[in-house]
């Protein structure tokens, strides 16, 4: 396809025909090219292919600004940024763009905060185009334009979703306005409902392809964005729902998958689980050359391990503390990081027990990693880096060449897998349920909604065993091989009966919860972001700040960086790094012909 210059104008890029996702054009002086144009398009298969674009975009890679700086797992923006890992690599490599988005020092232009905007807005772009073409089309059966309208304003729900997390104020544009260079001076959170409410009324409960949005995945989105607004009331009657009558999109009863690696397997047969709310597809060795495979987490592999690159993305070691347990099994929610008693780490390392999560998590010394034996030290990439490599989004051995891509020419093939993206998981619902149940005064249905999280925690079919064959049809070690013994010592544990009926204890267990069951899954930066009340003010105002998301980064940097260097310097700043900046280039390009600026950036950049 003719390529054709492009000068990069969001929230202005809302005008481009969904089906040029591969051109490249001034969006403001030139029409869609050739067969663009909307009366080519405007038919059922244009229809259809379009919202296969908008789809195409969940991962973050491909459109406008996509790549590993926008993956749609979140690692950078959701992980770094909060503690689970460290940048990794050396320090040289990615320390100018990647380096200050975890240390808070970013500045306006920076490309990993300018990738993301860009590439979230390229994918409200393709669900705005769609809504606009569906009714052009004639030979669209009505049922199917129903679908097809409430799948895209699903998509359109989530970018935005994503944008209001990251960014805070952001622009609102739908398919019937005609000025795209809007103000970002509005809160967009009840257009955000709007989009999923209609979505959740419309769409099926079941669809022919899993990885279709059905009405339930519009409601587990509309319960979330309640959660960011602190809306508790409206969104636990919709969580309990889900929780009692909720299926996949394949019509599976939503279930936890009595195996938590299950969760993490590229297998075909164990992805889009009865525990997959909603997830990005991806696929090798499929035909599309390498462009289907998820890409946008190919750094973050074991130095030189699988997929041969590239030291990226080490599970910090606070995040590996936070996986301890005392004698009861249960968390030490205050106490996990204390220097002499790191886990897998120093003279005198921990030797206590801890949660089984952890080797599903974290890719520790002398722990088996999958079937590739212990990590090597050469896994990792730089001293700075620590002693641990990243493990949820890796493939084993047996899978190497079936579920790594192996096309020829592709460069980073190897780095290339059929892993799904995890955008929501029902153990997502369940602890989002146990907390709203406790703002609410349910402390009992909260208890039990956290029991069954770490009910499957418990089960020793799950666990990492030393001596044991691992069976990737299965994601298990074959535990009763004779000489097999568990990796450590694992006791985890329920919290006794009643012990939720202290709120502020409660609120620390499933918050504390989250962040073992969700470690590495590039959630708990927004998790913070919502406990700390500041995505419940509006945007451009004071930032309401209680302190405690800061608390927490703050003392995870103190803690680390005695072994992570690269951490010198860095610091959150309450009431300010909530949210990340607005890209000041496309506050640049909002100066209508010259005038002052559309978009304002958020306050204190």
């Amino acid at each position: 396809m003719k390529k054709i210059h492009l000068k990069v104008i969001v929230p202005l890029v809302l005008v481009a025909l969904c089906l040029a996702y591969s051109c490249k054009k001034n969006l403001l002086t030139q029409n869609p090219l050739g067969n663009l144009k909307p009366e080519n398009v405007a038919n059922a298969a244009g229809v259809n292919g379009m919202l296969i674009g908008a789809y195409s975009l969940l991962d973050g890679v491909g459109g406008i600004g996509g790549g590993s700086n926008a993956s749609g797992s979140n690692w950078m923006f959701g992980s770094i940024a909060a503690g689970d890992a460290y940048k990794g690599s050396q320090p040289s490599d990615g320390g100018q763009d990647a380096l200050p988005v975890g240390n808070f020092t970013a500045n306006t232009a920076n490309p990993y905060i300018t990738a993301r905007y860009t590439l979230l807005f390229d994918g409200v772009a393709r669900a705005n185009d769609v809504l606009r073409t569906v009714p052009l089309a004639k030979d669209l059966a009505a049922s199917d334009a129903k679908s097809i309208i409430a799948e895209a304003k699903f998509l359109r729900g989530f970018y935005y979703l994503e944008l209001r997390k990251m960014y805070g104020q952001v622009p609102y544009v739908d398919e019937t306005m005609k000025d795209y260079n809007v103000p970002n001076t509005a809160e967009i959170f009840p257009k955000i409902e709007k989009d999923f409410t209609d979505a959740a009324a419309d769409l099926p409960a079941t669809q022919p392809q899993a990885g279709r949005a059905n009405s339930w995945a519009a409601k587990a989105y509309l319960a979330k964005t309640y959660m960011f607004e602190h809306n508790y009331t409206a969104a636990l009657p919709i969580l309990q729902a889900l929780i009692a009558n909720g299926v996949t999109a394949r019509g599976q009863k939503y279930a936890l998958n009595p195996v938590f690696q299950t969760n993490f397997s590229p297998e075909a047969a164990q992805k889009n689980s009865p525990e997959s709310v909603f997830a990005a597809q991806n696929s090798v060795n499929d035909g599309g050359l390498g462009q289907n495979g998820n890409a946008g987490d190919d750094l973050n592999f074991p130095y030189g391990g699988p997929g041969g690159c590239c030291g990226w993305f080490n599970p910090s070691q606070s995040l590996a503390n936070s996986f301890k347990t005392d004698a009861n099994g249960l968390p030490l929610l205050t106490s996990f990081d204390v220097i002499g008693q790191d886990v897998s780490n120093g003279a005198t390392p921990w030797t206590g027990n801890v949660d089984p999560r952890l080797d599903i998590t974290v890719g520790r010394p002398n722990v088996p990693f999958l079937d590739w034996g212990n990590p090597p030290p050469a896994w990792i990439r730089d001293p700075t880096d620590g002693v641990f490599n990243p493990r949820k989004n890796v493939y084993s051995q047996a899978e190497q060449g079936s579920n790594s891509d192996v096309t020829p020419g592709v460069w980073n093939n190897v780095q290339l897998t059929s892993n799904n993206i995890n955008l929501m998981r029902y153990s997502d619902i369940l602890l989002m349920a146990a907390e709203a149940e406790i703002e609410v005064g349910n402390t009992v249905n909260a208890e039990a909604d956290v029991k069954l999280v770490r009910d499957r925690a418990a089960n020793p079919d799950g666990w990492v065993y030393k001596g044991a064959p691992y069976s990737t049809g299965t994601s298990t070690y074959a535990r009763n091989t004779l000489g097999a013994t568990a990796a450590d010592k694992y006791v985890i544990k329920n919290y006794p009966t009643g012990s939720f009926s202290d709120k502020n204890f409660a609120r620390k267990a499933v918050r504390f919860e989250r962040k073992l069951e969700f470690g590495m899954e590039g959630i708990r930066f927004f998790d913070l972001q919502r406990w700390d009340g500041a995505s419940s003010s509006l945007p451009n105002g004071s930032l309401v700040s209680d302190g405690s998301m800061a608390t927490e980064i703050n003392a995870f940097f103190a803690y680390d960086v005695r072994i992570n260097s690269q951490l010198q310097g860095a610091h959150f700043t309450p009431g300010l790094n909530e949210y990340y900046p607005i890209p000041q280039q496309q506050i640049d390009l909002s100066k209508s012909l010259g005038g002052k600026a559309i978009l304002v950036q958020n306050k204190g950049y």
